[in-house]
């Protein structure tokens, strides 16, 4: 023990030494010494400093945004009917008289004398609408036009009183980053706002709905009862009108998805100025390429629109667009996808000229090309078109219509949807799109339908 003693000493007044020497040799923490240079060092001063939109400071105080746009969303019941399917039991658990079916949603007030702009599944199958505005005074709306297509309905409030109202801006300019804050009445709170960023633009879904498929993504909390609602930037622009969130459970689950304002106008203005949505179209159909695609039609682009078919009469047809073509732009807008394609056409009118740059035998070319209204026709909620000679010929039939899109999701139950023929209403053949303006849809009995099949099938009424 006596041995082990000095030691320990010895070791302890050894590393009582190092431990001294090491400090004294040691840099400070908070100074820089260069090592192989004579010349000072410089001192930095590191702000942390957030961007706004437009790169100016922003301390994301969205409040004089808020005052801007926030009596502009209203809250909006739509009052129906159930449905004689459930109204056969309601009707034993309450007796003879039937409680209303109440569907609930937002809209956004667009012009000082009350017209409202929301989403059609929130307005779909009304008997009566109310509005409610942000100071909780409720008023009668009426319908004045829809388009299921885009998910997109126009609602004026009966009477004369002035309304606050959001402006449209922009959806083209809007850029993935930006931020921008969703308004509406999820869960009946009035006056809702949530702040993120446009997480990417010209969205699919892959939703086999038929609906518009041009969606702005953003990360902003949306959830039941948003739709319908307003999607604006820091500026109190309107960029988009919020409509559908991807969840089992239906609530927010980190991303939702909004109608681009520009569709969103250039719908509410058709429907003001032509009762309906007028739809200017290239007159193409084919398939976004990818890697694979490209590999299987043996093209060295990956990215762009492949022209498979063209609709005899089109515009496309006549500017001398061929099929093998790729579009690769449209007024400079990339086409990289389907959804690129048919978001920005969705807001082009009949007679508008755009000019599509496309790829021919590797080589760029550019033509203009004059957007045309296919004829159509919605009926039963289906858009129906006639059937070219081909068309019969290869289906073997002597006449029908052709179901382009269904908006009908009681007749997909039966298989019937896009490519399904309608060939017979109440027995008669129908001939033609004209044909069907024989028909009232309340008195329809019965509908002889051809489906993608082959398959005849009867729907009853």
């Amino acid at each position: 023990m006596k041995r082990l003693l000095p030691l320990f000493l010895v070791a302890m007044l050894s590393s009582m030494a190092s431990f001294f020497l090491f400090q004294q040799l040691q840099p400070s923490q908070n100074e820089y010494r260069p090592e192989a240079s004579s010349r000072p060092a410089k001192t930095y001063q590191v702000q942390q400093t957030l961007l706004s939109n437009n790169n100016a400071p922003l301390n994301l105080n969205f409040t004089e945004t808020v005052d801007k746009v926030i009596d502009g969303v209203v809250h909006v019941k739509n009052i129906s009917a159930y449905e004689n399917d459930q109204a056969w039991w309601m009707r034993n658990f309450y007796g003879q008289e039937l409680p209303d079916k109440i569907g609930t949603g937002s809209g956004v007030v667009v012009s000082p004398d009350g017209l409202i702009i929301t989403n059609y599944h929130v307005i779909e199958e009304a008997n009566r609408i109310e509005i409610t505005t942000n100071d909780n005074k409720t008023y009668e709306a009426e319908l004045i036009g829809s388009d299921a297509y885009t998910d997109i309905a126009v609602l004026k409030i009966k009477g004369n009183r002035q309304f606050d109202y959001i402006t449209f801006g922009d959806s083209d300019t809007a850029k993935v980053g930006e931020w921008v804050l969703a308004v509406g009445n999820p869960f009946n709170l009035n006056s809702t706002v949530t702040a993120g960023i446009i997480s990417a633009k010209s969205r699919d879904l892959n939703q086999r709905d038929n609906k518009n498929q041009f969606f702005i993504q953003t990360d902003a909390a949306v959830n039941v009862g948003n739709s319908g609602g307003a999607l604006v930037n820091t500026q109190g622009q309107l960029v988009g009108i919020n409509t559908a969130i991807t969840s089992i459970g239906g609530g927010f689950v980190g991303y939702s998805f909004a109608v681009p304002s520009n569709i969103a106008k250039k719908v509410f203005d058709d429907i003001l100025e032509y009762g309906n949505v007028q739809k200017g179209l290239l007159g193409v159909s084919g398939r976004a390429l990818d890697s694979e695609l490209a590999q299987r039609f043996e093209v060295d682009e990956t990215e762009g629109f492949y022209i498979m078919n063209l609709e005899e009469g089109m515009g496309a047809e006549a500017a001398g667009l061929q099929e093998e073509d790729i579009i690769k732009s449209i007024d400079g807008t990339k086409i990289n996808k389907f959804a690129d394609l048919t978001g920005y056409i969705s807001s082009k009118r009949p007679g508008d000229r755009v000019e599509v740059s496309f790829i021919r035998n590797g080589v760029l070319r550019k033509a203009p090309v004059i957007l045309r209204k296919l004829k159509r026709k919605v009926f039963f909620d289906l858009e129906v078109k006639n059937l070219n000679r081909e068309e019969l010929k290869s289906k073997d039939l002597d006449y029908g219509v052709k179901i382009n899109r269904s908006f009908n999701r009681m007749l997909s139950l039966y298989g019937i949807g896009e490519d399904s023929v309608i060939l017979e209403v109440n027995g008669q053949p129908i001939q033609d799109i004209s044909t069907l303006d024989n028909f009232n849809t309340n008195d329809i009995d019965s509908i002889l339908f051809l489906n993608s099949d082959g398959e005849r099938v009867i729907f009853r009424n």
